[in-house]
């Protein structure tokens, strides 16, 4: 079996968006003096989408969402020629190939984003080669069914917020997340109504539901200091990118206060960037998101290397890629789930883009047995609403 075409596509959202409001989310642009776009770059209404074709006849899909415009380019220009001719089931050397030509540019950010996509597709292929769920390839199934968290609950009127919170007591979930809407230009006024949010979604879910809070790097560690003594009596079980993901001494610094588990990664790359992270007791939660931290064959590895270092990874974001090696790791105990809704901050597009996707049942997601490769296809139910780039 050999590798004949690799067919980079972006799709461009063109049908309702839902603008977010003002607060909506913290993210790491809010220091700055002018606000603007609430959520600025962190808002994306395209995705990537990757097909690697061979000659036996089976297309394998992988995706990205990170600046997908660029991450085509790369692909069309630099990785595809790499992967062409080449067996896909040689996938570590095939991985390393593409990483060892683009060092130079291509070691975090959109370059290991570009790679992500292929790989992904790399794994579908093999999955689909041998008609069998990734997750066997992985290792096969350690759980029964996995446990997830609904994860919306953005900053919002407070009447509002409970009553989705409520909605998710109702659906069996046994965890949340919150994002917190003021940062460290809001002051001591913006602390008092993170507080409220916080304090709003505990006492409609009570004290047995997992309650986790999202800063997205809109903190400081000044700030995070201040808030971290005024969050503890909520008990979280985490608090996510507090500060940016460059500032891993911040991160320690914010662990060693022991107040509750620190988690992030989200914006970190490969088994080096989390090897940094372990081994200086950065984060006590990793969360790396596979299409961009290296695809299936990075995010395996680091599941090993945290295993070994007694460090959940919860990857994050929902989609199938993440849920496969989430079914195949003890290291991963829960996965992310997003809540289908209309477009407002990019993450929702997977569900219009694909068909395939588990829904959470009570809280619990399931896996086929039966469905080779990822067990996602792209859908046609929405494809009217895209403008598609090839």
């Amino acid at each position: 079996m050999k590798i004949t075409k690799v067919r980079a596509r972006v799709f461009e959202w063109k049908g309702k968006v839902v603008p977010p409001a003002a607060h909506f989310c913290t993210n790491a642009v809010d220091i700055l003096y002018e606000r603007g776009d609430n959520m600025g770059s962190f808002r994306f209404h395209d995705w990537l989408v990757v097909e690697v074709e061979t000659d036996s006849g089976h297309v394998g899909i992988g995706d990205a969402a990170l600046a997908p415009r660029i991450c085509k380019n790369v692909i069309d220009q630099y990785l595809a020629p790499l992967v062409i001719g080449a067996d896909p089931f040689d996938n570590e050397y095939l991985w390393q190939k593409m990483y060892r030509c683009t060092l130079a540019w291509g070691r975090k950010g959109v370059g290991m984003a570009a790679i992500s996509a292929i790989d992904i597709a790399l794994w579908d292929l093999m999955g689909k080669a041998v008609n069998r769920p990734v997750f066997k390839l992985l290792g096969g199934r350690t759980k029964e069914k996995i446990p997830c968290y609904a994860s919306k609950l953005y900053s919002q009127p407070l009447d509002q917020l409970a009553d989705e919170a409520r909605r998710y007591m109702e659906q069996g979930f046994k965890a949340v997340k919150l994002r917190f809407g003021w940062g460290p230009r809001d002051g001591a006024p913006g602390m008092r109504k993170n507080l409220d949010l916080v304090r709003t979604v505990r006492e409609v879910i009570g004290p047995d539901i997992d309650l986790m809070c999202e800063c997205y790097m809109g903190w400081t560690l000044e700030y995070a200091r201040r808030m971290v003594p005024l969050l503890e009596p909520f008990n979280l079980r985490w608090l996510e990118e507090p500060v940016i993901a460059d500032d891993i001494e911040g991160y320690i610094e914010l662990k060693k206060m022991n107040r509750f588990p620190i988690a992030g990664g989200e914006h970190e790359f490969t088994i080096y960037g989390f090897k940094d992270l372990i081994e200086r007791r950065a984060v006590d939660v990793i969360q790396y998101d596979t299409n961009r931290v290296g695809g299936i064959t990075a995010a395996r590895k680091i599941n090993a290397l945290a295993e070994a270092w007694s460090v959940p990874v919860i990857p994050h974001a929902g989609q199938m890629h993440n849920y496969h090696l989430t079914m195949s790791s003890v290291a991963s105990p829960m996965s992310e789930f997003f809540p289908v809704h209309d477009v407002e901050v990019g993450n929702e597009l997977f569900y219009y883009l694909f068909k395939g996707e588990p829904q959470p049942v009570e809280g619990w997601l399931q896996l086929d047995d039966h469905k080779p490769g990822l067990g996602i296809e792209l859908s046609d139910e929405y494809r009217s609403e895209f403008n598609v780039i090839e």
